[in-house]
């Protein structure tokens, strides 16, 4: 079978550097350009010295030219650069995004939450909002795919089944989720220098991190109720991995018993979604450096009151690990190839 040849733009942040290392263990890809700005010359092991003995291209700015001899482009850049990039696609190129440029299904929301203005809209038709185990080979069908943020993977998972099955008693959905500081990417130091970034917890964006739209957005699509959440997002002094933790009351007669094997039965088929025993207790360390997410329901003192635990790696499954996975779908691979 001949190699997709691949272009990473974004190379040399924390996704970037992940994506990389996933991609070089892919028997199906050939990664044939490294894109970057300030890197441009640079050999990629300066990031990150695990890949000093990979035979991988010097770093080289973006150019349009490039896509003539690409299959995927990955691009895991800043917010907007995605939608440049997508008005030079070929009939050939498949675009994956790791950023928001793709996420909402609105341009005005765009707007609205990253504090500028769509510079592709029509794309916007022609990508999909893509969190493999619910999307599927619908994949197939779009020329742009969008990997959903970090936060809302682990939010997502466990929360979709349920809101579709209608096991709600109602729509007030608490969500706490904590992040390792590698989800802000290599500027965090810089965004949070007055935080005292490696021995303090922070709580930040409440009522309005980027993610809440994409989040809404999504759980809408499954029901026609309205639905509201309280999203809080914290960083921790710890250099990746998400634990969120769901607060929900659900319908009488519904107890943990019943949501556990409704959510096994509901990913069964799923390799990297783990519905753990109830009431267990889990922690980031259990999915670090893996393309897991781990998920547990425990019951509380309030009868129908229950809380869902999800965590995941931030840079895999939250981010370079689904890429690698809607890759998978896309072009009949493996599900787990390069992610094992």
């Amino acid at each position: 079978m001949r190699k997709l040849k691949v272009l990473i733009a974004g190379s040399t942040g924390y996704i970037g550097v992940q994506l990389i290392k996933l991609l070089v263990k892919h028997k199906n890809v050939e990664i044939r350009y490294l894109c970057g700005n300030s890197s441009v010359g640079k050999r990629i092991y300066y990031y990150d010295n695990s890949l000093k003995k990979k035979k991988l291209p010097n770093i080289v700015k973006f150019k349009k030219e490039f896509l003539k001899d690409i299959d995927i482009i990955f691009t895991a850049l800043p917010n907007g650069q995605a939608q440049n990039i997508s008005k030079f696609l070929l009939k050939k190129n498949t675009l994956i995004d790791l950023a928001a440029d793709f996420r909402l299904q609105k341009s005005s929301e765009y707007s609205k939450w990253y504090n500028q203005k769509h510079k592709a809209p029509k794309n916007i038709k022609t990508s999909i909002y893509a969190l493999p185990e619910l999307t599927g080979e619908s994949v197939k069908k779009f020329k742009i795919i969008s990997c959903p943020g970090c936060y809302p993977t682990s939010i997502l998972l466990p929360l979709i089944p349920i809101i579709k099955k209608k096991m709600l008693s109602n729509n007030n959905i608490i969500i706490d989720s904590k992040s390792g500081y590698s989800g802000a990417g290599r500027g965090v130091h810089k965004k949070f220098k007055n935080r005292n970034l490696y021995e303090s917890i922070s709580a930040y964006g409440i009522s309005s991190h980027r993610h809440n739209p994409e989040i809404l957005q999504e759980l809408k699509n499954y029901t026609k109720s309205k639905i509201h959440i309280s999203f809080t997002p914290h960083i921790l002094p710890m250099f990746r991995g998400i634990l969120s933790t769901i607060y929900l009351n659900l319908k009488s007669g519904i107890n943990e018993n019943k949501l556990y094997s409704f959510l096994k039965k509901f990913y069964k088929n799923e390799k990297f979604v783990k519905i753990l025993r109830n009431n267990t207790m889990i922690s980031t360390n259990d999915v670090i450096n893996t393309n897991f997410c781990f998920i547990s329901i425990c019951k509380t003192q309030n009868k129908n009151q229950f809380v869902i635990l999800s965590a995941i790696d931030n840079l895999i499954k939250g981010g370079a690990g689904q890429a690698v996975q809607n890759m998978n779908m896309k072009f009949n691979f493996k599900n787990d190839e390069g992610l094992k």
